[in-house]
């Protein structure tokens, strides 16, 4: 079943007559075409996808034999919405109550007066895309693959007179320059005690020696690849030596008890326990893990504030990152894109080396 099928049944099942999307990362998960002005509208047994004269040659060639008609009206995209929705007798709409806001909700109602309007859709959208299906794991696994060709890359091109900001936009025109639309998110490259903060902003400074971490990822046709690897700028010393084997080792527990059906709290306590039992108590203060797909945080997620009863399920891709933060001295954090296949069977997407790298 296409995404727009298995969002058709759900509508069905739930009872509603059909649903007006409005966000783009649920509009492109349904009719894989990607714009920014207007609307996906779906029924039980058909499907618009309303936008402007900008759109048109392109939303009708990529909407082509998907089920979707492309409507652009001449006046009010509401009113060619409401004109549709009466002509199939819908009632019930199921809108998006994660995105649409209250002067939106407000503005459907006034334009479309004799529906009514009921939150859902996001849930249903969400429900469905924690699955990934083969198309949308090729798409991650292409993403990874330019990310790790990134990796090798810029182990080979950074020198120490460098900036972190030098860092993170060689990574991110490499990636481009190789088969990215865009990066996934926005490059993180911090080192020496700027390497503490998980989320750190690359600065105009020079490389500091010690840890220099780079969180980045490539984005394909929408899907979002999430890779961190930690380098050491300069001669690694004990402690750092300490602390990078403790992260992958914290890593390897974790992806060893990777199954289908294993609970995600489990796989953050085999990565925790053993980072807090090598004494650095209160140093991983990040969950395990996220879901990533369209979005670069979606479900599932492993830390301990995961739902009790989730688990490792067919189709999921969760990130593997655990790290240890000294605050104002150093941090580290190894990162691996895992999925488990529609076969049963743990794939990891991330190629790129994890042994310790020393670059003077």
């Amino acid at each position: 079943m296409t995404h727009l099928q298995k969002f058709q049944a759900a509508l069905g099942a739930c009872g509603a007559d059909a649903a007006i999307i409005n966000s783009e990362i649920n509009q492109r998960y349904l009719s894989a075409f990607d714009f920014q002005d207007g609307y996906v509208v779906v029924a039980r047994d058909r499907a618009w996808l309303v936008t402007d004269f900008r759109y048109t040659e392109a939303a009708r060639a990529a909407c082509a034999g998907t089920g979707f008609e492309v409507s652009v009206p001449e006046g009010s995209m509401l009113a060619s919405i409401y004109a549709d929705l009466k002509g199939i007798g819908a009632k019930e709409v199921l809108v998006e109550e994660n995105d649409l806001s209250l002067s939106g909700l407000d503005t459907f109602k006034k334009s479309m007066p004799d529906l009514s309007f009921n939150h859902g859709a996001s849930k249903l959208l969400e429900g469905l895309r924690v699955f990934k299906d083969d198309e949308e794991l090729r798409l991650m696994d292409e993403a990874q693959k330019i990310t790790d060709a990134a990796f090798a890359h810029i182990v080979k091109t950074i020198k120490p007179d460098m900036t972190e900001i030098d860092v993170a936009l060689e990574l991110e025109f490499f990636m481009r320059s190789h088969g990215a639309e865009a990066e996934a998110f926005q490059t993180i490259a911090v080192s020496g005690s700027a390497s503490s903060r998980p989320h750190g902003v690359p600065r105009p400074v020079k490389l500091e020696k010690g840890f220099l971490t780079m969180d980045f990822g490539a984005r394909v046709q929408g899907y979002n690849s999430d890779m961190t690897r930690t380098v050491v700028i300069g001669k690694a010393d004990a402690d750092v030596k300490k602390v990078y084997n403790t992260v992958l080792a914290a890593q390897k527990a974790a992806l060893d008890v990777l199954a289908e059906g294993v609970n995600c709290r489990a796989v953050d306590a085999a990565a925790r326990d053993l980072i807090e039992n090598a004494g650095y108590h209160g140093c991983f203060g990040h969950g395990l893990g996220h879901g990533v797909g369209l979005l670069i945080h979606e479900a599932p997620r492993f830390s301990p504030k995961a739902p009790a009863d989730s688990v490792l399920t067919r189709g999921h891709v969760v990130t593997v990152e655990p790290g240890i933060y000294l605050e104002g001295k150093y941090g580290c954090r190894i990162e691996d894109m895992i999925c488990l296949r529609p076969d049963g069977t743990v794939y990891d997407f991330t190629r790129s080396p994890k042994d310790l790298i020393e670059i003077m």
